[in-house]
């Protein structure tokens, strides 16, 4: 069974930068290339920055040359729920975290990247914090 963490404005204020804030509790975007993820190739596990919830694995991450970590799949569809996106003049789907329903980033499909699910989890590297697997 999935927790659920539930915080008032104000607890999320206290506890977030503003910059992790915009993005994580009003579904904005850090700039493309500037994210600590980015490039990363780290092993581990990333979870949400909010709540620490397990979201993505290394194993999972790949080079999509789009400015923001990208990742073929969740650890568990469980840990992320997709929400239709209808801004900025487009339909995308919006991935939050299963847990406190922190914005993450966008997955989209059917882009020709050579991974196991034809999906690219497009994820703001402000809405993660890596886990390093154990040496």
């Amino acid at each position: 069974m999935t927790r659920s963490v539930n915080k008032t404005d104000a607890e999320w204020r206290a506890e977030l930068t503003p910059q992790e804030y915009a993005v994580l509790r009003q579904g904005g975007t850090e700039r493309a290339w500037t994210g600590e993820y980015t490039d990363t190739t780290t092993q581990g596990t990333y979870v949400c920055r909010a709540c620490g919830a397990d979201l993505f694995t290394s194993e999972a991450k790949f080079s999509s040359h789009c400015g923001w970590p990208s990742f073929y799949q969740p650890t568990d569809a469980d840990n992320v729920e997709l929400i239709q996106d209808k801004t900025h003049g487009m339909v995308r789907t919006e991935v939050r975290c299963g847990t406190c329903h922190s914005h993450l980033g966008h997955v989209f499909s059917g882009e020709g990247y050579p991974t196991p699910t034809d999906e690219r989890w497009c994820i703001n590297s402000i809405s993660l914090k890596l886990r390093p697997a154990q040496a």
